[in-house]
């Protein structure tokens, strides 16, 4: 006998199909079965004999269906969905692996719940990969993370206890605007009451978390990515200042939003107004601007540049062999 024939597997198979199935009447249940009416109810009523509140009503609009106490979601996923999971645990360079860990805890709970078709192809990559370490990656705590999701989502002012990298710690009250995960890193965009400013902070630096009933509304255009990296690129040691001859949208996707910010001068031109503490980084990213543009401020990027520029000449002009 299969197991599938057993009255038991029926059973929980008549589960599943009036999960997914509200309001399915006996033929229907049968049909889905494979069995008769009269069986289809009587795997009905052994539910109910395991204490399982089937609900079952007579009419067009009968059938059955779970009573209000329970809360049995299905757990469906296809080889693709379950894969994707596990690739984006590692694609965040966490250990999918590890039982003992947050995110493996999670993935031993889902994978066993799914059938081993679907499922064999997720754990061979589970247990075969592996996510080398990121080390500019820092894990926050995830109960301060919903906390101040939760802020964002309910747009209310919150105050926050903050350590910065240098050690020290202050209290702040900031409207949330969003949280955004950039490099491994989760940031808090918001506008901080005291400082009168936008602020970017690190939610693994943040030690608590709590709502005021003040309202907060975000600035209608508000682009919480480009904000951030604009953001970012502020205050560092070497402020730099770059006129492009071309209009802004046309070069808005080659320009990264951690070079500072973009201005439109008028219909054919642009400028990029930010800082860094990394001339030679900078220039290779200027570099990618694939229009004439010109530094007008900061002298380290511009040196920076021209090195870079007779590096690359340097490069073309050198004899094969040489």
């Amino acid at each position: 006998m299969s197991a599938e024939s057993t009255p038991t597997a029926r059973a929980l198979l008549a589960l599943q199909c009036i999960q997914r199935r509200p309001g399915i009447t006996a033929r229907e249940l049968a049909d889905e079965l494979g069995v008769s009416d009269r069986a289809a109810r009587r795997y009905a009523a052994i539910l109910r004999q395991a204490g399982v509140p089937v609900e079952g009503e007579r009419g067009p609009f009968g059938g059955y269906r779970l009573g209000r106490s329970v809360r049995l979601a299905p757990m469906s996923f296809t080889a693709s969905e379950a894969l994707g999971l596990v690739m984006a645990a590692l694609d965040g360079h966490h250990d999918a692996a590890d039982p003992h860990g947050p995110v493996g805890s999670a993935l031993d709970k889902l994978m066993s719940a799914l059938p081993a078709a679907v499922v064999t192809p997720a754990e061979r990559v589970r247990r075969t990969a592996r996510a080398a370490r990121d080390r500019a990656a820092v894990r926050a705590d995830p109960a301060i993370i919903s906390a101040v999701v939760e802020a964002c989502a309910a747009r209310h002012r919150v105050r926050i206890d903050y350590r910065s990298e240098a050690g020290t710690a202050w209290t702040e009250e900031v409207d949330p605007w969003a949280v955004v995960v950039r490099h491994g890193r989760w940031y808090l965009l918001c506008w901080s009451v005291g400082r009168g400013a936008r602020r970017a902070y690190r939610i693994d630096r943040v030690g608590a978390v709590q709502q005021l009933n003040v309202d907060v509304e975000p600035p209608i255009d508000l682009d919480p990515v480009r904000a951030l990296e604009e953001h970012l690129a502020e205050g560092w040691e070497y402020p730099v200042e770059v006129h492009v001859e071309a209009p802004i949208e046309r070069i808005r996707w080659m320009v990264s939003g951690a070079l500072g910010r973009l201005e439109a001068v008028d219909d054919e031109h642009c400028r990029v107004i930010g800082s860094t503490s990394e001339p030679v980084w900078y220039a290779e990213q200027l570099a990618r601007i694939r229009v004439p543009f010109r530094v007008v401020a900061g002298p380290e990027v511009r040196q920076a540049l021209a090195e870079l520029a007779g590096r690359l000449a340097g490069s073309v002009d050198r004899p094969a062999g040489r």
